[in-house]
């Protein structure tokens, strides 16, 4: 079968926030007219792609892949972070798709790395990646996503991991975190990695430790958080920056154990590209090195931020439509 009657293709990256849609018209062509919806702005999925096939005035693709942050469990989906939902064979139909291929959003991330350049990433830490290893992924925006790359071997390609490891039961390695998981469980009765590891999250955390230092908790976004942190104007905001990097460090760390990631962590996602190197300043990569009697073995894992032009997701979903 002639591999090009597969295109063009329509391929999206869905998350709690915006949507990001892309097109492909050949297997060796590039992305191009990328653009990026405010999710907020359209009533479904659905209006959203129709309005991306019209303002770009393209035909109806033969196949379509989307990543979106949410478990793909059957053919109805309802996403966690939005309050779009849809049937995929509903969307298929109405589009008039031959095929429509829909994976978690980390899921397909997890396939575009090994097309990542150097240039796509700023290193943190750690030695080399071991060749032919698996590669870990985790990544804190709307939510926090998680998955992770088993190598390829001669029969089959690389195999993505489709988890919802987000939800894990956060763990406090000190007073201060474990103060903070209080107000966490008092409040939402799980405390899950994702409440402090997102941008709700960051929100999440000034809170709890303006609960735990006993002042008055202002109204606050992620950003502004971080903008206060920087600036050294609010200490709850300062202490907030540095627990998440802490968080986020612990729990790195606890997926390269997992996975045996020695191939590199990798960290996606809205927040910390957006931090740039102030992840280097931080506690992170003491947090995900300090795991007692494995320590010399993190300390040779490298950790990755990915910081690309083009969402690395949309690459992933076309390389989904291939291996998948």
């Amino acid at each position: 079968m002639n591999s090009n009657n597969h295109f063009p293709r329509l391929l999206g990256d869905i998350g709690g926030t915006n949507a990001r849609l892309a097109w492909q018209d050949s297997r060796q062509a590039p992305l191009s007219d990328i653009a990026t919806y405010p999710c907020a702005d359209y009533e479904s999925l659905l209006h959203a792609m129709q309005h991306y096939l019209k303002s770009h005035a393209k035909p109806t693709p033969r196949w379509c892949a989307i990543g979106i942050a949410n478990p793909i469990v059957g053919d109805h989906v309802q996403m966690t972070n939005h309050d779009w939902s849809f049937s995929i064979s509903g969307v298929q139909q109405a589009l008039g798709l031959e095929r429509f291929l829909v994976i978690n959003d980390f899921t397909a991330l997890a396939l575009s790395l090994p097309a990542l350049s150097w240039s796509d990433l700023l290193k943190v830490g750690g030695g080399e990646p071991a060749p032919d290893a698996p590669l870990a992924l985790l990544g804190p925006g709307t939510g926090l996503g998680v998955s992770g790359l088993l190598p390829a071997n001669r029969l089959h390609a690389s195999v993505p991991l489709n988890g919802e490891g987000g939800h894990v039961t956060l763990a406090g390695t000190n007073e201060v975190e474990d103060a903070v998981i209080q107000c966490l469980r008092r409040r939402f009765g799980h405390a899950s990695a994702e409440r402090v590891l997102s941008g709700p999250g960051l929100s999440n955390l000034y809170e709890a430790l303006c609960e735990v230092a006993a002042v008055p908790v202002q109204a606050r976004t992620a950003a502004e958080i971080t903008a206060a942190a920087q600036a050294g104007s609010d200490p709850q905001c300062v202490q907030a920056e540095a627990l998440f990097f802490s968080f986020l460090g612990t729990m790195a760390g606890n997926l390269a154990l997992s996975l045996g990631a020695r191939g590199g962590v990798y960290i996606g996602g809205g927040i910390v590209p957006r931090l740039g190197a102030r992840i280097l300043a931080s506690s992170f990569r003491e947090r995900f090195e300090s795991k007692g009697r494995f320590r010399a073995y993190l300390a040779t894992i490298p950790v990755f931020v990915v910081n690309a032009d083009v969402s690395p997701a949309l690459i992933g979903a076309s390389r989904a439509l291939d291996d998948l």
